[in-house]
């Protein structure tokens, strides 16, 4: 009998271990604050139209998880990608080298652990240059990626030189197989909004500040430096602490590095 139940144990273990991965690439505890879901949420577009395929396939794309409902409104029109609140805005422009060079950069607003408002800002000196980030793969990449941070969501892996994860929320230099959210992802949001906010205070699903088991270095939220300290030496993700208790959060996706 004691065989056989310590059989069952090892089988047990066995069958836990190969079991599906718990998602784990939220960033923080932030989310936005609904009563029910799926969170109603617009995204305002000032791109030009060089990216107006691609806003539409991120925006179908995420609409996919059963926790969101994006709808494409029209932007301020403004390059400079002010925040409005309530919402996410778009941008394009030719931002240029500035602190080393970026593809794309998504910026949250946030009053506790819930978000505000949030910008996208893709890179025209690089995704429309006429260089190697110049195709519609890259374009699609980091627009998706980037609209996914605005959600709460982090990278699922930081090095550029890993094989590729199916994931535009992965790094890569070959965005071929990149260019779309994956079932890890859609997981994630599930946990992150599987918490309502209501009178009992609501929450962002736990898990805030684990590190997904790709990303090196990772140390969790309060590492991170403020967005005056940006540059490829100093990591992806930046931290400011503003006016009336808002904070800012700056994810950056820097030019891929030569191995």
């Amino acid at each position: 009998m004691r065989r056989l139940a310590t059989l069952g144990l090892g089988l047990a273990l066995v069958m836990l271990s190969v079991g599906p991965v718990a998602a784990n690439h939220q960033w923080g505890k932030y989310h936005w604050a609904r009563s029910s879901n799926p969170l109603p949420l617009e995204i305002a577009s000032n791109l030009d139209s060089n990216y107006s395929g691609n806003l539409v396939t991120a925006l179908v794309d995420w609409n996919k998880s059963a926790v969101l409902a994006l709808t494409k409104v029209d932007g301020a029109g403004l390059k400079n990608c002010g925040p409005v609140a309530g919402r996410v805005e778009v941008c394009n422009d030719r931002y240029g080298y500035r602190r080393g060079g970026w593809l794309g950069l998504a910026q949250v607003w946030t009053s506790g652990d819930h978000i505000t408002q949030a910008t996208v800002q893709l890179n025209d000196t690089f995704l429309l240059g006429g260089g190697s980030y110049d195709s519609d793969a890259w374009r699609q990449m980091v627009t998706c990626q980037e609209i996914g941070h605005t959600f709460g969501l982090d990278h699922q892996d930081e090095d550029f030189y890993n094989a590729n994860l199916d994931t535009c929320m992965d790094y890569t230099t070959d965005p071929s197989t990149n260019q779309h959210p994956n079932k890890h992802d859609y997981d994630e949001l599930d946990t992150i909004y599987s918490h309502l906010d209501g009178g009992s205070g609501g929450g962002g699903g736990g898990g805030g500040g684990k590190c997904p088991p790709k990303k090196p270095g990772c140390s969790g939220p309060s590492a991170a430096p403020s967005f005056s300290q940006a540059s490829r030496a100093n990591g992806s993700v930046y931290i400011d602490h503003l006016a009336g208790g808002i904070t800012r959060i700056t994810h950056v996706l820097w030019v891929p590095r030569a191995n």
